[in-house]
């Protein structure tokens, strides 16, 4: 059985261009597709958080309109329990198989800052394991640093939340930067689907996802690579 480390946000809002706080935290089909997965399949998933702090949802992902007309809820708090999830700086990438960054607007406010993600990020790439991050998640990218202050994901092909998915969503003119850009300022190749599909990238040992609808294929990704 392999352990499968979710690295989640502990931000409980988003600061907004002008100042002003949005609540947010990890969207649930990005953590709820991927649990699945993993777990049904026989592996064992750990949470980690910034200071250990103790994930929240993001209230808009459980609104049935984005979850196909379903209420999601009953079945978010019935099947993952995240209360006292590890603290990144505690962790130690060669006690897991794979490592897992969900989505939402959180790591746009802390994970992209975090020195501890940065290093979980940094030696998971290094490791050779599966490193797989969705929609939001590849903010996260943006802390991680080599020694000289390159970024150890400069020429590497990966894909997330897309300009247009930000404009689309109405979130562009409200967000300090963007996601896109900045990967691809770091030297990213940015590969961008069609907004709103599933639409999963594979670059050696690093898996990212553009969307929420890519989380289902991106935990299956992982799962082929991990059956290998």
């Amino acid at each position: 059985m392999s352990t499968i480390l979710f690295v989640l946000t502990g931000a409980r809002h988003w600061t907004l261009n002008d100042g002003t706080a949005h609540p947010t935290g990890y969207w649930a089909e990005e953590l709820l597709a991927p649990y699945r997965a993993f777990t049904e399949a026989g592996h064992r998933v750990v949470f980690a958080s910034p200071g250990g702090v103790e994930p929240v949802v993001d209230r808009a992902s459980l609104a049935p309109e984005v979850n196909d007309g379903k209420d999601v809820e009953p079945e978010l708090t019935a099947i993952i329990d995240l209360k006292a999830p590890l603290d990144l700086a505690s962790i130690d990438v060669a006690a897991y198989d794979a490592v897992f960054y969900p989505g939402g607007h959180g790591p746009m406010e802390d994970l992209a800052v975090d020195a501890d993600s940065g290093r979980v990020l940094t030696e998971t790439l290094d490791s050779g394991k599966p490193l797989a991050v969705v929609c939001h998640g590849p903010a996260a990218l943006l802390a991680a640093r080599r020694e000289d202050g390159t970024s150890p994901f400069a020429g590497y092909r990966l894909t997330g939340f897309t300009n247009a998915e930000e404009t689309q969503a109405g979130l562009a003119d409200k967000a300090p930067w963007l996601l896109q850009d900045r990967l691809t300022a770091l030297g990213a190749e940015f590969d961008e689907g069609l907004a709103w599909q599933p639409h999963v990238v594979v670059d050696r040992n690093l898996y990212t996802g553009q969307n929420p609808a890519s989380s289902a294929s991106l935990a299956s990704a992982v799962l082929t690579r991990l059956a290998e």
